[in-house]
């Protein structure tokens, strides 16, 4: 059974500053935190991050942020290269205010037709192992935790009619508190967003949008208390809580109705040459009910 990671839940602070910023805030949290081994060989200290954001047809995921949901939740799939031998992680990431939890499982790359259109895979094709690039968070290697992750997955997928819309790109500089996983922060860099309903799974882009230009989003993570340092570094730079969303700001500035059109034209077109959503909602529940029966 593959690797699956159950979070704990946190709470996470954004911040977005310009790069003179950024570069005092590194000096000031490596007193405290480590560099994230990914990005130590790296000269700008970073690792690539992708992800692909599944929603429904009319946007529900998108536009439960715009709408300021307290509860929501964002349905993506993350990878860190063009690799088949490497995994990519199936992730549902809930917020209530700032406090964030977590689901996420491996899978490989062959499994993604099968599980893009609302299928659980078999229990044997998933990875048992940990993310190349993010150690963040708290794994859980229960079984039983890890198939249930699969099946939340699988399970919005259908609910929704979830279907590939964008990818975000981005440089993650990550420290780490050394032998625990209770407080970490994250500088991300050259945030890049284009619409990708045939869900590529590539590195390179084609045409991204440059989302928050040259500036840098700050994220302060933590589980338990507010560490005392993190109320010094907010007041020293004199940092000022905001939002910062990848996929729903980017979405806006390409154009929500824009986006939109290019989904549904594209698949227009992959149901008119037998798309396994085609069929509708009513076949994408029956598929997941059999393919459960199948796995377990």
């Amino acid at each position: 059974m593959g690797q699956g990671k159950l979070q704990k839940q946190r709470h996470e602070l954004k911040y977005v500053i310009p790069e003179h910023l950024a570069l005092a805030v590194r000096d000031f949290v490596r007193c405290y935190l480590d560099l994230d081994l990914n990005g130590a060989d790296q000269p700008d200290l970073s690792y690539p991050v992708h992800s692909l954001y599944m929603d429904s047809p009319g946007m529900a995921l998108y536009n439960s942020t715009i709408n300021g949901d307290k509860n929501r939740f964002k349905l993506r799939i993350r990878f860190y290269n063009e690799r088949e031998d490497t995994p990519v992680f199936l992730e549902i990431k809930r917020r209530m205010n700032n406090i964030i939890s977590k689901k996420r499982v491996g899978a490989p790359r062959s499994c993604m037709p099968q599980i893009l259109a609302g299928q659980i895979p078999d229990a044997s094709y998933l990875y048992d192992q940990k993310s190349p690039a993010d150690q963040a968070v708290f794994n859980d290697p229960a079984l039983a935790s890890q198939e249930q992750a699969l099946i939340d997955f699988v399970d919005m997928v259908n609910r929704l009619e979830a279907q590939p819309v964008s990818h975000v790109a981005y440089r993650r500089e990550a420290w780490v508190q050394p032998d625990s996983n209770q407080v970490r922060v994250t500088l991300d860099r050259q945030v890049r967003c284009e619409p990708d309903p045939g869900a590529r799974m590539m590195t390179a882009m084609q045409n991204p949008t440059l989302v928050f230009g040259d500036w840098v989003i700050l994220e302060l993570k933590f589980t338990d208390r507010f560490p005392n340092w993190f109320r010094e570094l907010v007041e020293i730079f004199n940092l000022t809580q905001c939002g910062a969303a990848k996929y729903v700001d980017g979405i806006t500035l390409m154009g929500k109705d824009q986006t939109s059109e290019l989904i549904a034209s594209h698949m227009e077109t992959h149901h008119a040459i037998g798309s396994p959503h085609s069929a509708g909602t009513r076949d994408h529940l029956k598929r997941r009910e059999q393919a459960i029966a199948a796995t377990f």
